[in-house]
């Protein structure tokens, strides 16, 4: 066990982003916020009737079918790409879930068939023995997993794992480097073909458009789709210039307005604040270029004036970069973003990526603002929702941290505050953001399980350390460096089949 001052000292060294370094320019009078007190996430399951009606169960199963129905669909899209990275999923824990979902179903069917219903049709062999930590709460039934099956085993061509579009093919798949790049370039002029025919239109199908995001959007039309999924540009193509016209001008509205009290003794904390942050971000080489530094200040500071109930917060500040970045792609052609010289950008269209920006932030922070309020209490929330779902998905890891003294809001902090810009690189960062734009409420519920399988993705690596200081020091510090988009790829798909166990049973976080 490691000392008192060991901790506090790996605490400080973690990030700056901790409770106690935050200093809040406003404040509202919120009090932490209890998940395990608050009344909603603790619902009474009812009791299913002992002798169901016949019409009635046809009508459950008619109902199972169309609810799920989506989620089995193979898409032609994603299935050469994920299956890339397939070699690093948990095969064994996916098809074992899937199998016990399915002889759960089986069992309770032929339980309540009526005499001559037809037999149900056998279910595919089940997976090899492995790892089951991440089923615990699927099924809590034992199930036989007989040795040698791995070679008949059939693939599993729909999986409850992930959302329409978006389905790992998990028999028989390719060395990471078996898809040529003519392959891998048809495939991905065929998704830019559906997402330019989908914008096209007089009226995008927003719907249509999150499905098809989910898996990822292509860079040449990343900007449109993230204005339209974010909700800052309207649906009918018609009406988007006279959109873009005003809010942009509403913007500029509030630099004249607001922006030379920055120095204002009211004013002046907040900015100081603002001017000692952005330096610290990253990249480096374009955020410390001089007009993309104003840019940033601008945006912080009116954004802060206009939301006294959270004021400016260290975090917020990471939020602007991925928006600045795909925005500004529209205008740099082919050069790399995070380097790209913004010097040879016109500066008619910097100012439409700064309101851009603006917007499209303040659109994300209206569904999170509780992170930022006083006492953060929508971080507080959360943290302690990811420990009791990590409780449930993986008891090894969840005792093991706890046996070495490490508290997860000491490394989970970081990830809900600044929503992983910090532990991913920018390019993965933008790639995660896709889904969290395609996701319902992506940002303010889909993240918890994506926050669960990030630290289940290290559990190899957690149970090997042995001493409080290197633990944290790891938690604080993970290997992302080299991530890619399969990376990413493979941790949404692990979150999905989270939220689809958990999201809508919250009685499963208790053991």
């Amino acid at each position: 066990m490691a000392s008192d001052g060991a901790r506090k000292q790996f605490w400080k060294r973690g990030s700056s982003k901790v409770p106690g370094s935050i200093q809040h320019v406003y404040g509202a009078q919120h009090p932490p916020f209890d998940p395990l007190v608050h009344g909603t996430l603790l619902k009474a399951t009812p009791k299913v009737p002992t002798t169901p009606v016949k019409a009635k169960r046809v009508s459950t199963f008619q109902e199972f079918e169309s609810n799920t129905s989506d989620a089995w669909d193979a898409g032609e899209d994603d299935d050469e790409l994920l299956a890339m990275a397939a070699e690093s999923l948990n095969t064994a824990v996916v098809m074992e879930t899937a199998h016990r979902v399915l002889r759960n179903h089986s069992q309770q069917q032929g339980r309540s068939r009526p005499p001559g219903a037809p037999e149900p049709p056998a279910e595919p062999p089940a997976a090899p023995g492995g790892d089951l930590r991440l089923v615990k709460s699927v099924s809590e039934s034992p199930a036989s997993c007989p040795e040698g099956s791995a070679s008949d085993a059939a693939p599993l061509q729909r999986s409850q794992s992930l959302p329409h579009a978006a389905t790992v093919v998990l028999g028989g798949a390719p060395e990471p480097g078996a898809l040529s790049s003519s392959a891998l370039s048809e495939r991905e002029a065929s998704r830019l073909d559906k997402f330019k025919h989908l914008l096209a239109g007089p009226n995008t199908d927003l719907e249509e458009l999150r499905k098809l995001s989910w898996s990822g959007i292509p860079k040449p039309v990343r900007a449109i789709t993230w204005k339209l999924l974010s909700g800052y540009l309207p649906a009918n193509v018609d009406r988007r210039p006279a959109t873009l016209q005003r809010k942009q001008k509403e913007y500029f509205a509030f630099i004249d307005h607001y922006y030379d009290s920055r120095n204002d003794e009211v004013h002046q904390d907040t900015y100081r604040q603002i001017h000692i942050d952005i330096p610290r971000m990253s990249p480096e080489a374009l955020i410390l270029q001089p007009k993309v530094t104003e840019i940033f200040e601008r945006i912080l500071f009116i954004w802060a004036i206009r939301h006294p109930a959270s004021g400016y917060v260290q975090g917020i500040n990471d939020l602007v970069t991925p928006f600045f970045v795909v925005f500004i792609c529209e205008y740099i052609d082919d050069e790399e973003a995070d380097s790209a010289n913004i010097s040879r950008v016109p500066e008619d269209a910097l100012r439409n990526v700064e309101a851009d920006t603006y917007w499209c932030m303040s659109r994300l922070l209206d569904g999170i603002q509780d992170n930022y309020t006083f006492a953060q209490p929508g971080i507080q929330m959360k943290v302690k929702m990811l420990e009791e779902l990590v409780s449930r998905i993986d008891e090894q890891v969840h005792r093991h941290l706890g046996q070495h003294e490490v508290r997860y809001l000491q490394f989970t902090f970081r990830w809900m505050n600044n929503l992983l810009t910090r532990e991913l690189p920018l390019r993965c960062t933008v790639r995660l953001w896709d889904t969290y734009q395609s996701e319902p409420e992506g940002f303010a519920n889909f993240h918890l399980y994506v926050c669960a399988a990030f630290l289940v993705r290290w559990r190899k690596e957690i149970l090997e350390e042995r001493d409080f200081q290197e633990l944290l020091l790891f938690l604080q510090n993970l290997p992302t460096a080299h991530w890619g988009d399969e990376d990413v790829s493979l941790l949404l798909a692990e979150a999905y089949r989270l939220k689809f166990a958990f999201a809508d049973a919250p009685n499963h976080y208790k053991k």
